[in-house]
């Protein structure tokens, strides 16, 4: 089956970064990538047109950058703490997952969006742990998160 070129407009993980000229496959791209404007297709005038706005595209990601180090700043003391119910045996009935971290920063007031939050599993179980946080690629933060049963929230 031949693969499909596309020119990414985001950065897409273990993909490429915005501007890349990649290929896929016809699935991937056609179900997935061209749907939710991740990536347009590679016809000469559209590669053409990537290549004038560079410039700009490179002084975007600057700027992107610089305000994911400044987040990074404002970010270090901030503790996010939930309270759930615990079982007998010390496991959570239900669990922390990256939406409710996510959740947590906007009701603190910061954007971050829960694809951003790079928890490997949700969390099942209460204590202290380190979250990492991608602001940007090249910008990532760990977030210290503690979850309490209910009873010692009180």
């Amino acid at each position: 089956m031949p693969l499909m070129e596309l020119l990414l407009k985001e950065d897409i993980e273990n993909l490429g970064v915005r501007g890349d000229l990649v290929k896929v496959r016809p699935g991937y791209g056609r179900n997935y990538l061209l749907p939710r404007g991740l990536a347009i297709q590679a016809t000469p005038g559209n590669v053409k047109q990537i290549e004038l706005q560079r410039k700009s595209l490179l002084k975007k990601e600057a700027t992107e950058r610089d305000t994911a180090t400044q987040q990074v700043d404002l970010l270090k003391d901030v503790t996010l703490e939930f309270a759930r119910k615990v079982g007998e045996h010390g496991i959570l009935y239900g669990s922390v997952t990256s939406m409710d971290i996510a959740e947590a920063f906007a009701a603190r007031g910061f954007e971050i969006d829960r694809r951003r939050v790079l928890l490997k599993d949700p969390i099942k179980e209460p204590g202290e742990f380190e979250v990492p946080v991608k602001l940007h690629r090249e910008v990532t933060t760990n977030i210290k998160v503690v979850v309490k049963s209910e009873e010692e929230a009180k």
